[in-house]
């Protein structure tokens, strides 16, 4: 099983204007009284983990205040960005407090409930380096889609205007080497999404699992909704 985990949560709720989340980091939006990253953590202390870095931004206060060192029986440690690196200089931040060789990094503002001992066996089957937790959507056009052939690597991805339709998309999980991450020379601000995973599925061994669970991303005004409506028929 997999101990440790990097939760990127530096975004802002700008998207969430007129909302009580518009000036709060993202993952800290309020979802029936409680903030969204709570359900996070929940969800991986009830998987076991034992530490998870989050990686937040220079509006960090709120949520180091709220959570401080520990939730249930994690340990909390945190990962301070100065100035706004993208995805990728985020998480590579966050990496140099891994000590584990494989971390599980999820996005602060997307609830997946992902069977995450079936994508760990899936990553460790394959000697993939990077595997990303895909789910199927009707329409792919919010977010891009990802493309992977029978043996489940992945072979490509198409922006979003490029992407109306039934698709999967990255659900914003992985499962990651840290070695690997660590190793490619890349600028200090940089995407994940765009100037990592766009750059190297061609070469390296980068797979995907298709996972039919529940999955949100609150980003908009109409999901955050949503999730308040969704979280009341948890059991958290």
């Amino acid at each position: 099983m997999i101990r440790e985990a990097i939760i990127l949560a530096g975004g802002l709720g700008t998207r969430l204007s007129g909302t009580i989340a518009a000036e709060l980091p993202k993952c800290m939006a309020p979802v029936n009284g409680r903030p969204f990253l709570d359900y996070l953590l929940q969800y991986l202390d009830d998987l076991g983990l034992q530490r998870v870095i989050l990686s937040v931004g220079h509006k960090h206060q709120p949520i180091t205040e709220h959570f401080g060192n520990t939730f249930g029986e994690l340990q909390l440690e945190y990962a301070i960005e100065k100035e706004p690196l993208g995805t990728g200089g985020a998480l590579r931040l966050a990496m140099q407090q891994v000590r584990e060789p494989l971390v599980l990094v999820m996005n602060g503002d997307t609830f997946f409930e992902v069977d995450v001992p079936k994508l760990v066996n899936a990553h460790r089957s394959r000697e993939a380096v990077i595997t990303l937790a895909l789910h199927e959507v009707d329409d792919a056009s919010r977010y891009g889609s990802v493309m992977m052939d029978e043996e489940r690597r992945i072979t490509g991805f198409a922006e979003k205007s490029q992407s109306a339709g039934k698709g999967l998309i990255n659900g914003g999980m992985y499962v990651i080497n840290k070695r690997y991450f660590i190793s490619k020379a890349l600028p200090e601000k940089f995407s994940l999404e765009r100037d990592f995973l766009q750059k190297y599925y061609t070469t390296d061994r980068i797979f995907g699992l298709i996972c039919r669970q529940y999955f949100i991303d609150i980003g908009v005004p109409a999901d955050y909704q949503k999730a308040q409506d969704d979280f009341k028929e948890f059991n958290f």
